[in-house]
Formats: C-alpha cells, structure tokens, sequence
C-alpha cells in the first residue's frame, strides 16, 4: 500500500463525506492541510474544564460532567424539552434538547465528555440548545468494563485530549479523527530543515512533531512539538525575508548620483527657511547613498507624526531628478493625494516646479487633464508624479521611473507596489510610514526591508494635550467640549471632528478597524454595533454642530471619501485658507492634510478607531504656533480593551511607546492579518507579541545559513519551501497587513 505524503489529496485519506467539509470550512485539500491544522489547547478526560465567563454567541468545547437530566413540557409549543445541567464543579451550563428525550439515556449524571455549540443566554443561565457531544466511555480507545488495570486506566484519563478551531458542523472529535485517519496513513515525512540546524536548536523532526502535537501521550510531548512548529515557523519565515532581500540585492539598478552644486537638490536645500533635524540628515544621507549604488533601493522610512518624512522623501526625488529621472509617490487616498501635490509645489518654489513640473494623477479626473498628466510622464517633461492607485493602471507610462515612494505603505498590498515597480528598470524603492512599528513586527511583515527611524521632531512644535471625554460617566465634560471649541473659534483658531461614519448605517470604505473582539466589555462578547447603536456620523454632526450656540456663525463643513474629488479638494481648500472653520470628517484626514492653524481634534466614538489611527488624528493639531488639544470621546466603560487603548494615547504621546501598547492589546490576526485566499493562515503558532527573542534568534540562525549556503543548495528542502511560499504570496499577505 502506497503510503500518504503531506501532498496527498484529503479525499483519498478521510472520504469525501468529511473531506467536502473540510474544505469549505477551512480550505484544506491535502493531508499537510490538515495536520498543519493544530490543537488550540489540550484537555484532559479526568479533568474538568472551568465554565464561568463562557462568551455569550461563541462556539466553545469544554470537557465537563453531567450533573442532572430533567424533561419537562414546553409552554408555548408542542413537544418536551430534555435539560441537561453539565458542571465543572463550581460552575454549571445547561444542554437543551427538543423532543429528543433519548439523549437522557445516554446522559447519565456522573457521565463526562466533550460538549460542542454555541453559547446562549436564557434566563440569566447560560446554555447550549442541540450541542454536539462525544462521551469519553464511549470512544474505542477508552478502557472497557473488563479492563480493571488501574494504572491503564488513570493513563487514559491523563492523556491529553486536543481541542482544535472547530465549526458547528465540525465538532473537534470529527477533526481528530481525521487528524488521526492522515496519520495513520503517512508515510516517511521528508525534513527541510538541515539536520545541523535542528540538532543545533533541539528541534523534532518533522514526522515526529506531527504525531507529538495531535497525539501526545504527555504535555511534555505537545509542548516539544509546538516549541518545534514555532521556530520552525519564525525561522522559514525570516529565511525567506533575508532571501528576498538578498535577490533584490543582486538586482541591477541606474544610479542616481547626489547632484551638482547647481544641481535642483542644491537649489532646494539652499532655499529651506529651516535647518534639517539631525535624524533627517542621517537618513537622507543614508537613502541618497542607497541611491548611488547600481542595485535598487528597498527601504522603510517610519517616523512619528510631524517628523519630517516626505521632506526627506522629497529630497530623495531631487536626487533622481538631477539626471533627468522621475519619481512616483504613491498615496492611499484622493486627499492625501492632493495635500501632497500641494506641498510639494509649496516647498519646491516657482522655479523648480517650473523645472521639474510636478504633476497630480487621481482616478475621478478629468480626461482633458489625465491625457495632459499621462504625456507629461512619458515624454519625461514631468519628474515626479503624486497620485492614488491611478498611477498604476495601465496607460500609466514613465519615460526613466528611478523611484517610487509609497506613503502608508501598510494601505497597499506587495502586487500593487510591484505593479507601480515595473513601470520602470528595477527603480528604487521607498515605503514610508507614520505607524512607528515594533521590531518584531518590522523583523516579521518587513524583514526584506531595511528600515529608517525618525524620532527626532522640528524645533517650533508645539506639544499636544489629550483627554479621554467618557460620555457616559462625565456628561458634563462632554458638554465642555463643545463650549472649549467655541472658545478656540472666537479666537479666531480652527478645529477638526472626526467621526467613524459618513451617515447612518454608512461607515467609511476600506476605514481600518481595531481589535472589536472585546470592545464592548472586554469579556469576549459580541460587541455593540451600528446595528444597535448609533454611531457618530458626518453628516448629522455637521447639522448638530451648525444648531449648537457655541459654533453660531462659525463655517461648519463636512468630508469624507465618498465626496467627489473636486468636491473634496473645495472642502480641504476652504479649510487650508481659514475660510471653514470647523471641519467634519471620517478618517480621510488621518495622515498628510498639513493645516497650521489647526488647534483642536475631537475624536466622536474614539473606541472604534485603532491606537495608531487615533495617534494619527491627533497629529493633525499643533503644528503651528498654537498648542493641540486633543479630545478622546467615548461611551465606552472603564476596564474594555476598547477604553484601554483610548486611555494608553491620552497618557503618551510617544508613538513608539503606543505601537508596543497597541502590539499588546490588538490579537495577532489585526496585526498581521490571519488568512489569504488560497493559502494557509500567515502564522500559525508565532505571536509576534509574545514570541519576540525567538524571532530575532530565528533569523540570526537563518543569516548563518544562507551565508553559508545563499542558493540553499545543501537544504533543498527550504529552497523548495520558500519558493512555495513565494508562490502562494504568504510574505505578500505579511507585508499588506
């Protein structure tokens, strides 16, 4: 009999009747699938599971012990309902059951199992309606009424019983029975991993790790082999970063040699008002030497809010334009778009926009203006372009593209920065971002970039001062909000409101959304929703504030992305020039809008942003002469998860400090994104979170490796690996979340 590979369709191996559901479940098709598919905890058959706190409308699977049966007849229908009160010693959960009174003969009180369903509420009770259930005596390998070894016995109630991510159609047991039906079957499981390596670090082989994990005789068994999977995991994953970045590496590239004295950069830099902070020099002098070199460019440049950033990516641009090369900065958003064509004219002066023509590409322009902008770009007239995702559509020519900056890199998937790369001959590339990034999130999603960190602020900044305003709890500080923006208004200041929707029912498309997981009570229930709570809007807030006593004569207009672009731009411009004086917007004004006189944030709902995102918001004020006041509004209750992270940016304003905060508090799939189409989950057992020493070692090891061996000719096992990762895009899905 030929045996099953880790390639093998699941089909051959489980039947179609639980393969068919495997599949649309969890997209598995072959044996690997399903046994990279692992236990998300263990349970023992003599051990009870605690059942306090169980979360309202989630599926659970508890080990447990029946207490007592009770059928009674139902009041308002036809038909007996069989209750069945299972208890962890402490806490109790009922199974209910419609006119299925048999089940009571098989659960008997002093009966223990699994129990399977979603849980509900009922009467203050928490319960299961029609669980599944599998009753430890009942299964073959349980010991039988003539087996009085008592040792045997306690054995089997001591093994460790693996409780994998199930659905109501497939209960934990039928996946371990699965699980157990490939084992069975496979064969001899080659290792990619170099023995070197894995007697180096102590790892299982492969083979064994799989049987360890989904049949362990002992905790110590499942624990080896989780240690294992992890590092294999962290290690295959930063092997093929470096991997990445060393074929980039071999890349051939066009230098673009720093300028002239008389050269545009020159003229620019004599021309500043200001001096440079000493974290802009450092990084612009280590970009404009990547660029002098004949391989490309890949670089991440982060940095807090306000540090300087585009003016160092700005520079960058001038470099390439001094052998007549053109750039491309590449924006998430029509606003963000426009603000930097506008500061970009602004700060390159009559005369060097003259020069190098700088020009504006936006999907909802004109025809007359894109085909003027498309000639300017492949004539070469114009040597750098601003646009959205307009600038990657076909059509879309450059004549020498030598650069492409991508601001909020994290808004753009890999393929469409590739897209924008082949438009030129290898070009450099720059990715920016105002999220300061953890390391082991920048070792994990961006390990194939060297990255640049901007900590240092312009002299001149004001400070910003932030405040959670809980509604709920002190109305009358709600109230002050309002009465401290006329205050500001009179003074002839301006003021942002940041809303989650654009109207009722209608939230901002692609808006990011934090962890909802307990926004509600940090408990794991189901949060609030829009569905059953209003949630603040433009629109009304717009028609609230131009009623309210203290916003009487004040300008008041609304933005968001569903505007046209011409529309929008009217709106930023009023704002920018002093003419509205109080703007109410979604999200659109995260990043880059740049409006001086800008003296007040308030942020409505704040629980339903991200920390990142309210850091962002907030850094929109004090960057003139006037201190920023930034005002957190919430309904949500001390103690959430959500309240937790409004509390964390109202205490520092240290966005490197937040980004460890929010790493904490976010779950790992907001962090890195947890599934792609037609592939596996991105990690599996590595918490970037938690696993941090072990990622950082993992890619030490992998820098040993390939340089000893850069085509991995002595391991083509990984070679073959991470060209399968590559293929399947699972270090694209990394980099895009």
């Amino acid at each position: 009999m030929t045996r099953a590979t880790l390639d093998t369709p699941l089909v051959g191996v489980v039947g179609d009747r639980t393969a068919k559901p495997l599949e649309r479940a969890f997209g598995m098709r072959t044996v690997g699938d399903l046994l990279y598919h692992f236990p998300r905890r263990y349970s023992r058959r003599g051990e009870l599971t605690p059942l306090n706190d169980l979360p309202v409308g989630e599926p659970i699977a508890v080990v447990a012990q029946v207490l007592d049966v009770r059928e009674r007849q139902m009041q308002r229908r036809n038909g007996k309902l069989l209750e069945v009160r299972i208890t962890d010693g402490t806490g109790t959960l009922t199974l209910t059951f419609f006119n299925q009174q048999w089940r009571g003969r098989e659960l008997l009180p002093g009966k223990r199992g699994l129990f399977a369903g979603k849980v509900s509420e009922y009467r203050n009770q928490l319960q299961l309606q029609h669980p599944e259930y599998e009753l430890f005596e009942n299964r073959e390998d349980a010991p039988g009424g003539d087996q009085l070894d008592e040792a045997a016995a306690k054995a089997w109630s001591e093994t460790p019983v693996p409780i994998y991510p199930a659905t109501s159609q497939l209960p934990t047991w039928t996946l371990q029975r699965a699980v157990e039906l490939a084992l069975d079957a496979l064969g001899d499981v080659p290792d990619p991993l170099p023995d070197q390596v894995r007697e180096s670090e102590g790892i299982e082989r492969l083979g064994r790790a799989f049987e360890h994990i989904h049949r362990p005789q002992h905790d110590a068994d499942w624990r080896a082999a989780r240690d294992s999977f992890r590092f294999r995991e962290a290690f295959e994953l930063q092997l093929a970063l470096l991997d990445r970045r060393r074929r980039a590496g071999l890349e051939s590239s066009t230098p673009r040699l720093a300028g002239t004295d008389g050269g545009p950069l020159a003229r620019f830099d004599a021309a500043l008002p200001f001096e440079l902070t000493g974290d802009q020099r450092r990084a612009g002098a280590t970009i404009s030497a990547e660029l002098a070199e004949p391989h490309p460019m890949h670089r991440l440049l982060q940095g807090e809010v306000g540090s300087g950033k585009t003016l160092v990516a700005l520079r960058a641009m001038l470099q390439v334009a001094e052998g007549d090369g053109q750039s491309a900065l590449l924006a998430p958003t029509e606003v963000l778009a426009a603000q930097h064509f506008r500061s970009i004219v602004e700060a390159l002066g009559p005369a060097l926009t003259e020069e190098l023509r700088p020009v504006l590409l936006t999907g909802r322009m004109p025809a007359a203006e894109r085909k003027r902008v498309l000639l300017a770009l492949v004539s070469g007239a114009s040597r750098i372009a601003v646009g959205t995702h307009a600038l990657i559509s076909e059509g879309v020519t450059f004549l020498d593209l030598g650069l492409i900056v991508v601001d909020e890199q994290h808004r753009f998937g890999v393929e469409q920065r590739e897209a924008l790369r082949q438009k030129g001959a290898q070009p450099h590339v720059l990715a920016m971002t105002a999220t300061p990034i953890p390391r082991t999130v920048a070792l994990t999603a961006f390990g194939d970039l060297e990255v640049t960190t901007i900590r240092e602020l312009p002299p001149g900044r004001q400070g910003i001062s932030t405040f959670a305003v809980p509604e709920i709890e002190m109305p009358n500080r709600a109230a002050r909000v309002w009465a401290r923006s006329g205050e500001d208004l009179a003074a002839g200041r301006q003021i942002y409101v940041v809303c989650p929707a654009i109207a009722p029912g209608e939230v901002e498309a692609g808006a990011e959304e934090p962890d909802r997981g307990d926004a509600a009570g940090g408990d794991g229930r189901a949060p609030e929703t829009a569905d059953t709570r209003r949630l603040a809007n433009v629109e009304e807030t717009v028609e609230e504030l131009r009623r309210h006593p203290a916003f009487a004569g004040v300008v008041i207009a609304g933005l968001h992305g569903g505007m046209a672009p011409d529309e929008k731009d009217r709106v930023m411009r009023g704002f920018a020039s002093g003419a509205i004086g109080v703007l109410v917007a979604t999200t659109v004004i995260e990043v880059g809008v740049n409006v001086p006189n800008a003296s007040i944030m308030i942020v409505r709902d704040a629980d339903r942003f991200g920390i990142s995102q309210l850091h962002q918001l907030r850094g929109r004020v004090g960057r003139g002469e006037h201190a920023g006041l930034c005002l957190l509004m919430t309904t949500a209750e001390a103690g959430t998860v959500a309240r937790e992270r409004i509390d964390a940016v109202a205490a520092t304003s240290d966005g490197f400090a937040l980004a460890e905060i929010d790493l904490e508090l976010r779950r790992e799939g907001d962090i890195l994104g947890t599934a792609q189409s037609g592939g596996r989950s991105t990690l599996r057992l590595l918490r970037v979170a938690e696993h941090g020493p072990l990622i950082a070692h993992a890619r030490e090891v992998a820098g040993e490796l390939l340089a000893r061996d850069p085509e991995l000719t002595g391991a083509p096992g990984l070679a073959e690996l991470i060209a399968k990762d590559q293929e399947a895009g699972l270090l694209d899905n990394l980099a895009k979340s």
